[in-house]
């Protein structure tokens, strides 16, 4: 009799995961040409209540990496004051002025707040048809936008999120994400913004969200700002092929006008409706 103890199965390490997200920007170059033939550009900017890595208060500097961007949706987080009233910190009016982005309507306790829990969610063209704001699970106060938005390419559902710091929090956050979704899995669904993992395999507590969601597909570092190794802004798709390609927004003015790089991905939405019909499918099969 073999008195060898089977082989135990070892977890992902920090710098493993670390190694597959930068492996994923490097790949960027070679998919990003391709990918150019998408309907949208979306994009994810947790904006650290715009102090940047020099520690200034410069709301001014964030529009103007928004600007560089020039997506056509983006998720913002940290867009308002964590305490107090509340108040939204960047400039709406200088943002359609100059961007032609317009931010989703939320209802809020705090008149002068942009957005829900610090989620904004900006937008060029379309129609917003729903917008659900949820109150994730957790220790701390975090939210989410479920918004349904009509482009001229199809219809389309963003989730903004931040989810929180804490592991079992955010796998309690990752199920009220997939709750939201399984209401109608018909619309292509985009789930945006900061969610507070860096790991990309299965001790990733993310990994609730599959198979919905791919968390380890197209994951990329974007934090720190000056030095990212960690891939904690993801922006994934449902179905997967929702999102074509994915690169960080790497400019000297990102990198210090928050501690985080902004992420953005080309969507092809009109690839990806016969997807979700096949999924919907196999769903009704089991």
């Amino acid at each position: 009799m073999d008195s060898k103890k089977p082989a135990r199965q070892s977890k992902p390490s920090v710098s493993a995961s670390i190694l597959a997200a930068v492996r994923n920007r490097h790949r960027r170059s070679a998919t990003i040409e391709r990918a150019l033939r998408g309907d949208l550009l979306i994009a994810s900017y947790n904006v650290h209540k715009c102090i940047g890595v020099d520690k200034r208060f410069d709301p001014d500097r964030v529009a103007r990496v928004i600007g560089e961007i020039g997506a056509d949706i983006i998720a913002i987080q940290e867009a308002d004051k964590r305490f107090g009233e509340r108040s939204g910190l960047l400039n709406l009016e200088r943002l359609h002025r100059e961007n032609s982005l317009i931010p989703v309507p939320v209802t809020s306790l705090y008149p002068q707040g942009h957005g829900w829990h610090g989620n904004l969610l900006l937008f060029r063209e379309g129609a917003v048809r729903r917008v659900q704001q949820l109150v994730l699970p957790g220790l701390e106060p975090r939210g989410a936008l479920v918004v349904d938005i009509d482009v001229a390419t199809g219809p389309l559902r963003i989730i903004a999120a931040h989810f929180g710091l804490l592991k079992h929090s955010r796998q309690q956050q990752s199920e009220a994400i997939l709750n939201a979704v399984a209401a109608d899995p018909t619309r292509p669904t985009l789930l945006i913004g900061d969610l507070n993992e860096w790991r990309v395999g299965k001790g990733s507590s993310l990994h609730f969200l599959r198979p919905m969601f791919d968390p380890a597909r197209n994951a990329v570092p974007s934090f720190p700002s000056r030095f990212p190794v960690l891939a904690l802004d993801r922006i994934l798709g449902h179905p997967h092929e929702l999102v074509s390609a994915i690169e960080v927004h790497d400019t000297p003015l990102a990198r210090v006008a928050s501690d985080h790089l902004p992420i953005k991905a080309h969507i092809a939405l009109k690839d990806a409706l016969p997807a979700l019909a096949v999924t919907d499918r196999a769903s009704l099969a089991r």
